[in-house]
């Protein structure tokens, strides 16, 4: 018997377990609403990819990450994307979106990536931010559509700051 593959989709708003609680914990930011999207840049595609929440995406895996971006020659870009989605009035959206430069090269099994940048970004995007004027306008546009696609919605409720940040001139 052949199962069906379970699509990876974002983790939609659960109810939170410490509302009214008053104690221990009250505050927390909690994981269950990012995911992590994996942008190859060269390929056109974006993925999410849960791996990534502990640096372990198929990207990622098997490869050195080394600090300083000149020790990785002839490295192929990728991008990191934190989204986070919430709930308003109107319904879903992405409420933090936040991305992360990567660079990889498979034969010497080498890249670069700067952990703390990677662990700061998901931070701020769980605090709803948006840091995306970085990228690279061919990322940018690559993001967008994946967002689109995966739930116009989502996509339409979200912020103006998302939609400018995205928009390719």
């Amino acid at each position: 018997m052949e199962e069906k593959k379970k699509k990876v989709a974002f983790n939609i708003i659960k109810t939170d377990p410490l509302d009214k609680h008053k104690g221990f914990g009250k505050g927390a930011l909690s994981l269950d609403n990012v995911s992590p999207v994996i942008i190859d840049v060269e390929e056109g595609e974006a993925a999410i990819d849960v791996g990534a929440m502990h640096a372990r995406s198929i990207v990622e895996k098997g490869i050195k990450f080394l600090p300083n971006k000149d020790e990785v020659p002839d490295a192929k870009p990728y991008w990191l994307i934190w989204v986070t989605i919430d709930r308003n009035e109107e319904g879903p959206y992405y409420a933090g979106v936040t991305a992360c430069e990567m660079t990889i090269n498979r034969e010497i099994r080498r890249g670069y990536k700067s952990l703390p940048e990677h662990v700061n970004r998901m931070d701020k995007s769980l605090k709803r931010q948006i840091i995306v004027s970085h990228m690279d306008d061919k990322s940018k546009k690559i993001l967008a559509d994946f967002l689109k696609a995966h739930n116009e919605v989502l996509w339409e409720n979200s912020p103006e700051e998302l939609k400018n940040g995205l928009a390719v001139k």
